[in-house]
C-alpha cells in the first residue's frame, strides 16, 4: 500500500481527466511529442554542422589587410576634483 498502488494511480488520473479534460490531455501529448522531435532535429543539425576533428584556419593575407571597425559607445568619466 504505497504509493505504486493501482487505486492511488487511479484517483490521481480520474483528478487530471477532470481538471484537464481529455481534449486538453490529446493535445499536450502530441504537443509534448512534437517538441521532443523538434529538439531531436536541433540537436542532431548543430552536431552535424560542427565536425569534432576540424580545427579553426589561419586568417588569409587579405583579410589581415582590410580595416576592421570596432563598435562601442563612449562614456565620460568624472574624475573626482581634489582640494589642497
Amino acid at each position: 500500500m504505497g504509493i505504486f498502488d493501482w487505486k492511488h494511480w487511479l484517483v490521481i488520473l480520474i483528478v487530471v481527466v477532470l481538471v484537464f479534460g481529455t481534449k486538453r490531455l490529446k493535445t499536450l501529448g502530441s504537443d509534448v511529442g512534437e517538441a521532443i522531435k523538434g529538439f531531436r532535429k536541433a540537436v542532431n543539425t548543430e552536431e552535424g554542422d560542427k565536425p569534432a576533428d576540424a580545427q579553426p584556419q589561419a586568417p588569409s593575407a587579405d583579410t589581415l589587410h582590410k580595416p576592421q571597425t570596432i563598435e562601442g559607445q563612449a562614456q565620460k568619466v568624472e574624475t573626482p576634483v581634489r582640494k589642497d
